[in-house]
Parts: structure tokens; C-alpha cells; sequence
């Protein structure tokens, strides 16, 4: 065995890993993140990304969501961040409740028949933080560079190799961190998303799920429209199906006619690691520690501070050790 680095390894560059990253070092921890891609490579790039535990069935969700909006909102408040606050519609076709999370919110109103496009029953009109993520992710990068953290690209094939020379390992590598776990019970789910030029919109649209492998939303982003989604559970492919993007497009257009001929400049894919619970837990391997910090589905931006914080503590000790 190898003498022991006295810094952190973070395994994962991607909203998690380096939120993870930035909360450590700017708490006085000395860390370094080994990621295959880096940040702007990730598949979070291809997240759409506004806050909410999207996706997430979790009694802790609530504590790490709560502690990410505050983190959120204050960045939207500075600029070069890649956050904004935006007003928005969340709606459904067949009247039912709301996402459990708009209760956290302090203003949520409902949205009146005039309000709601063609073949919606109910919504809820609310400001949430929404997130342009190859900016966001290059705010992270850079605040975790002047904290003194430094990324090395580099592929890991196992914790128990880290494990011979770190103390101290967080395992954030999305779905790929299953692997690493041994974790049978994570699960990749494919999802793509369209980015268009901006038609003049002003408020993001959600349509509530409908069981289906299809998702409903455009949210704007400057001077783009981000346009989703899909859902396909069981799939870590990459390659972009052009006819599921435009079916993304076609299925936006019916709520928002404008985006019919918005032009398109870019499809991402991402791969959500979707697990029946967040895993958020110390163990131990080999005589190191590792915090495991993965299974966020589609909720990995609006888990990640809050996540980020409970890691800390674990790495520090101040946490006992276990978790789901």
C-alpha cells in the first residue's frame, strides 16, 4: 500500500461531484477531483436545469432541496453564474395536485383557465432558480480552482485502487458511481434535450408526468430555449436520436407556437442515475473512508448543495456513519 494523500479525492466532475468539490475546498479541506470528462463534458451538461427534486422519492429531500434553493438564489443574484430567477407554469391535463415540492415554495398561485394552454385542466404559477449548465458548471470549475482544488482527467476503475493512497474518497460519478459501489440497484435513464434560439419567451412551462418515457418542458435561458424531454429507463447510449428531438420539438410547439420554427442549435443527451433512494453514506474500504454521494435521478441540481453539505459533514465526522 501506497502512503496516504492527506486530500480529499472526489470521483466525478459533474453537477454533483463538483458542487461537492467547491463546498469541501471552500470549507478548508484540501481536494482533488479525478474525472474521466471534464465539468463542461459531463452529461450534466445536458440537464435542463431548473431547481426541484425532480424525480426523487426521498424523506431527506426536502432538508438537501431547501439548502439548495438558498445557495441557488443567491447566485442568481450575482452574475456570470449561470442562474436566474425565472416566473413560470407547471400544468396538468388531468386535474390533480401539485409536485410535492411547490409547498416549499412562499409563492405559488394558481393558474386560471385563461392562464393554461390548449388541453391543460390545472396549474401553478411560481419563481424558481433555473440553471444554464455549461456556464454554471464553468462557475463551479473556476470557484473550485481558487479555492486551490485542481481537476485530474483521468479514468477510475475502482475505489479500492484510490483506496491504496486517499484517506478520505467521495464517490459522485453519476451513473458510472454504481459500478464503482457494486450497486445493482442504480439504474441509467436516457434523456435528451433540444436548445433553440430564443423566440421571445419569457416563462418557463412544465407539464406534469404523465407516466409516459416522455417529457414535457421549455425553459428559457438567455437568449436560447431549452427544450425536453425524455425518459428511457435502462439506456446509457449517447449518440443523439434525432427523432426524439424532433418530437421534443413538435410536442413544445403545440403548447408554445413560436418554438415551431425556432432554429435549432444544439441536442444534448445525458445519462440520469436513478436510484429508489439517494445514496448519501459513509462506509468503509480498505482502511479508507468513502463517502458515496450518487442515485439523484433527475434531481442532481436540486439536490446538490444540500447533498453537498451532509457529505462534508460526513467527511468531517460529524455525521454517523449510514445512510439509504
Amino acid at each position: 500500500m501506497g502512503s496516504f494523500s492527506d486530500e480529499v479525492v472526489v470521483v466525478g466532475a459533474g453537477v454533483t461531484g463538483l458542487t461537492t468539490a467547491v463546498h469541501l475546498a471552500e470549507n478548508g479541506l484540501s481536494v482533488v477531483v479525478y474525472s474521466r470528462d471534464r465539468p463542461g463534458e459531463t452529461t450534466s451538461c445536458a440537464a435542463a436545469a431548473f431547481w426541484g427534486p425532480h424525480m426523487v422519492d426521498d424523506d431527506r429531500a426536502k432538508r438537501w432541496g431547501l439548502f439548495t434553493l438558498e445557495r441557488l438564489i443567491e447566485l442568481a443574484a450575482r452574475p456570470g453564474t449561470g442562474v436566474e430567477m425565472l416566473w413560470g407554469v407547471e400544468a396538468e391535463r388531468v386535474p390533480g395536485l401539485p409536485s410535492g415540492y411547490l409547498s416549499w415554495l412562499p409563492d405559488v398561485q394558481d393558474c386560471g383557465p385563461r392562464e393554461l394552454p390548449d388541453g391543460f385542466r390545472r396549474g401553478w404559477r411560481y419563481e424558481t432558480p433555473v440553471v444554464e449548465m455549461p456556464e454554471y458548471l464553468s462557475h463551479l470549475e473556476e470557484r473550485f480552482r481558487l479555492a486551490g482544488g485542481r481537476i485530474e482527467i483521468a479514468e477510475v476503475a475502482s475505489l479500492s485502487e484510490l483506496a491504496d493512497t486517499a484517506a478520505v474518497i467521495v464517490n459522485c460519478a453519476g451513473h458510472g458511481a454504481g459500478v464503482l459501489a457494486s450497486d445493482g440497484e442504480l439504474e441509467a435513464v436516457r434523456g435528451e434535450i433540444v436548445v433553440v434560439e430564443m423566440p421571445g419567451l419569457s416563462e418557463f412551462f412544465i407539464e406534469l408526468d404523465d407516466g409516459s418515457n416522455e417529457l414535457t418542458y421549455f425553459v428559457p435561458q438567455g437568449d436560447r430555449v431549452v427544450l425536453g424531454g425524455t425518459w428511457y429507463p435502462g439506456r446509457a447510449d449517447t449518440a443523439v436520436d434525432w427523432s426524439a428531438a424532433r418530437e421534443i420539438v413538435r410536442r413544445c410547439a403545440r403548447i408554445e407556437p413560436r418554438l415551431s420554427d425556432a432554429k435549432i442549435l444544439d441536442v444534448r443527451v445525458g445519462i440520469r442515475p436513478v436510484r429508489s433512494k439517494v445514496r448519501l453514506e459513509r462506509v468503509d474500504l480498505d482502511g479508507a473512508i468513502v463517502i458515496h454521494n450518487y442515485g439523484h435521478g433527475g434531481g442532481g441540481v436540486g439536490l446538490s448543495w444540500g447533498c453537498a453539505r451532509d457529505a462534508f459533514e460526513l467527511v468531517t465526522a460529524k455525521a454517523p456513519v449510514g445512510g439509504a
